[in-house]
């Protein structure tokens, strides 16, 4: 078991270094595609557009936190503050991310008009260092984003074309209005001193520009909006953004973010900046009537000749004086209460309501719910950014909303009816005055109505001042709840694409893959026989031997090559049949076969008897694949007469055997061929042939005809004392195996063995073969074991040469 073990092992191990080495085999292949690869990898880097990412930082106060000290974080570490936190940065997040606030930010910036250079490769956009400026005509229909081509000609003309629509393709200009159906624009030089030299620029000569539209805008830069929080437990918020040109992209970061943050100073000053707007109104009309008042006062004084009062006057004056200012005091609280019902009843929320204060009513539980409400509808208004109306928060608020609503409503009732009683009673005080005032003479009585009109407006013109005046101190008092900690600097963006770095190791990664995949899926795939272990693992016949590749131009590698690997692997074949023939006297009959044309059964069987007609034995060839004759062109002999001939008693058993240039080595060829072969071969005089044959040679070669495709071999089997059957590396099927075995098992044919033909062992170098295969399957493949044993075996050929021989473009040299 043990052993078994190990066995296996082993074989993990060979497996493990074949692979290592058909790797090495291949290196050229690999280095070919880790350079296109790379090239292609510097291509990209050299010649995408740069994308950058910018950033701004934003701190967002959480004034929902009353708790403070060390208490706050003593509960904000037990979980009962940072729901609320988390939800506050939320909706804070929700407000930046709005159509509404990024379209705030976009129509303050210059994104209208989009300006870019053509270059030889790539395009790219020149924000604020476009040589030209167009501006378009509001009033009329433009097509947005398409593109308008311009080419700058000198320092008074340019070249339009449109090449979309109705197609355009004229000089014009710098300040000619150009005006169709979808446009109506104008193209100005922007530095007109400077153009010159930067018309001359390459970048600069061929460009074009697309009228932007803002809707399409807004939406492009709200997806490409990124806000994430530093911590789980801050509210600092980082805003990111990605684009082809920082400075863009910075200015629209800052600007997004001042928006933000006066858009909450915008809503804290907004109750303030409605009750200036009401007190504005009411100067407008106070004022007119103080000036119409005092002319009145003026006038009636000159006419009169009346310069003041009398004492009784001046003292009932300066009581009715006071009564119309308490009288006054007391209708504009009134009046305060009965908008506030109303505005109850009519509005919607409280983000525009006149604070109490302005109004010089100090009721704090009045101030208490009305900033009450006005807090939770800010609330809302955030929940309802992000949130469905089956939020809990958001229905909490509503509850919330709802009963402060219904406690100021009842509180108002309750305020309405005092204030009404206090008005009569004001009133009737004034009418007992104006009583006693009805006593005095006629112009004195006339002149009190007058001044106390005047007095009137005026007193209540300079409170109106006075209150404006308080509502600006708060306005300016007032600072934003949210600050930015750092601002967006085209300077620090960071460049994410191209990432030169992880291009370079990825295509190198690539470069080794690819050819790494070709290699398993064509292993993987490949149905063919590969090496010896192919053959062990899928029969049990024995193995005859192996034959290494053949790359001399003649077929009769033994007698022209006599040192070399190949002669050295047929003189073990030599050795090993007669291993295999051992105790057999008198001739030896080898048959040689194969299952398809192709596999060097030819090649074989006349190299095989080549090695024995050079031990000194007489050696007969007999070319026995009369249905296609090959045999007779290796040994450069005609196949006018042959076997064929014979059998069909046309020629005589001494015309049909001819000499060779080898020495002991004798050839019967083919022959005509004839349109019964099978039936031939059956005869009596082939069996009879072969019997003299045995008798005058010590060994004979059957050179027969594929066995799958014909039954000639099957039939020239009882003729051989054993049988050689070839298999072709990288050439025959595995499936060919199976059909041997069904041979073997059957017994069809007797002492059948196998011949691996065509061997090609690669190394370092390019290929060893034979030699190195029969004796390095055992120890790793050679390595260059016996270098330099055989004649062919030069000197190792260059770097260049055997890139290129890997690349086919060179023979590996004879």
């Amino acid at each position: 078991m043990e052993s078994y073990k190990d066995q296996i092992k082993q074989d993990d191990k060979v497996d493990i270094k074949k692979f290592i080495f058909k790797i090495l085999a291949n290196w050229y292949w690999f280095a070919i595609t880790i350079f296109i690869s790379l090239a292609l990898a510097y291509y990209i880097n050299r010649y995408s557009d740069p994308v950058y990412r910018l950033s701004v930082t934003v701190l967002i106060k959480d004034q929902s936190n009353a708790v403070v000290g060390g208490v706050e974080s003593i509960i904000e570490d037990l979980g009962m503050f940072r729901r609320g936190r988390k939800r506050v940065v939320e909706n804070e997040i929700g407000i930046i991310q709005s159509y509404s606030m990024v379209r705030k930010a976009i129509e303050k910036l210059d994104f209208d008009i989009s300006y870019f250079s053509i270059g030889r490769i790539r395009t790219s956009e020149i924000y604020n260092s476009s040589p030209i400026v167009v501006e378009i005509d509001t009033g009329h229909v433009q097509k947005y984003n398409q593109m308008v081509y311009i080419s700058l000609i000198d320092d008074k003309e340019y070249k339009l074309e449109i090449t979309e629509g109705n197609k355009v393709s004229k000089k014009m200009k710098f300040g000619e209005v150009f005006e169709d159906e979808n446009f109506k624009f104008a193209i100005f030089k922007k530095d007109s001193e400077n153009f010159t030299s930067i018309k001359d620029k390459s970048s600069y000569k061929e460009m074009y520009f697309i009228i932007n539209d803002i809707n399409s805008l807004t939406k492009t830069y709200r997806s490409k909006l990124s806000i994430e929080t530093t911590d789980k437990k801050s509210t600092l918020l980082t805003l990111t953004v990605q684009g082809k040109v920082p400075e863009k992209e910075a200015n629209f970061l800052n600007t997004l973010i001042d928006v933000f943050v006066q858009s909450g100073l915008d809503e804290k000053n907004e109750i303030t900046v409605n009750t200036i707007r009401f007190i504005d109104a009411q100067l407008g009309n106070v004022i007119d009537s103080l000036k119409a008042t005092e002319d009145m006062l003026q006038n009636f004084r000159l006419s009169n000749k009346i310069v003041d009062l009398s004492f009784e006057g001046k003292a009932l004056f300066d009581k009715l004086e006071r009564l119309d200012n308490e009288e006054n005091l007391a209708k504009m609280k009134l009046d305060y209460y009965n908008y506030l019902r109303d505005y109850i009843i009519k509005r919607q929320d409280f983000s525009d309501v006149i604070a109490p204060s302005i109004m010089g009513i100090n009721d704090p539980l009045l101030n208490s719910l009305i900033e009450q409400l006005s807090i939770l509808y800010s609330k809302k208004k955030s929940f309802e950014i992000h949130s469905t109306s089956k939020d809990p928060g958001l229905e909490q608020v509503n509850s919330e909303i709802q009963s402060t609503m219904i406690t100021l409503r009842e509180n108002i009732e309750n305020i309405i009816q005092p204030a009404e009683i206090e008005l009569n009673n004001i009133k009737k005080r004034i009418y007992q005055v104006e009583s006693e005032i009805a006593k005095l003479p006629v112009t004195e009585k006339q002149l009190i109505n007058i001044q106390r009109q005047f007095e009137l407006n005026d007193n209540i013109y300079t409170y109106l001042l006075e209150k404006r005046a308080e509502a600006g101190i708060v306005m300016a008092s007032n600072i934003a709840d949210n600050k930015v900690i750092d601002y967006a600097m085209p300077e620090n963006a960071s460049m994410i694409s191209p990432k030169k770095n992880l291009n370079f190791i990825i295509a190198f990664i690539i470069g080794i893959l690819i050819p790494l995949l070709i290699i398993i899926l064509r292993d993987f795939f490949n149905d063919k026989i590969i090496e010896r272990k192919d053959v062990e693992d899928n029969t049990s016949i024995p193995i005859l031997g192996a034959v290494g590749h053949n790359n001399k131009e003649s077929e009769l590698v033994v007698h022209d090559k006599p040192k070399s690997s190949i002669a050295e692997s047929f003189r073990t074949l030599r050795t090993n049949l007669q291993y295999m023939l051992k105790g057999k006297e008198g001739c030896y009959t080898i048959s040689v076969s194969s299952t398809i044309s192709g596999e060097g059964k030819t090649f074989c069987a006349v190299n095989l008897a080549s090695i024995f007609a050079v031990s000194k034995k007489r050696t007969v060839l007999l070319g026995l694949d009369l249905r296609k004759p090959k045999l007779h062109k290796e040994l450069k002999k005609e196949n006018t007469i042959g076997i064929s001939s014979y059998l069909i008693g046309k020629n005589s058993y001494e015309e049909i055997i001819l000499s060779t240039e080898i020495e002991n080595l004798y050839f019967l060829p083919s022959g005509p061929i004839p349109p019964n072969p099978a039936e031939l071969i059956e005869t009596e005089q082939m069996f009879g042939l072969i019997e003299r044959l045995k008798q005058d040679f010590d060994c004979i070669i059957l050179d027969t005809p594929p066995v799958a495709l014909v039954t000639d071999a099957l039939l020239l089997n009882k003729y051989a004392d054993t049988n050689i059957f070839v298999v072709r590396q990288n050439y025959s099927s595995k499936s060919v195996l199976k059909f041997v075995n069904d041979l073997f098992e059957e017994k069809n044919i007797k002492n059948l063995c196998l011949l691996i033909n065509d061997i090609k062992v690669p190394n370092y170098y390019g290929y060893r073969q034979g030699y190195g295969y029969r004796y390095g399957y055992g120890y790793g493949y050679g390595y260059g074991y016996g270098y330099g044993y055989y004649e062919e075996d030069d000197k190792a050929p260059s770097l260049l040469a055997r890139l290129l021989i890997g690349l086919r473009l060179k023979k590996k040299s004879s």
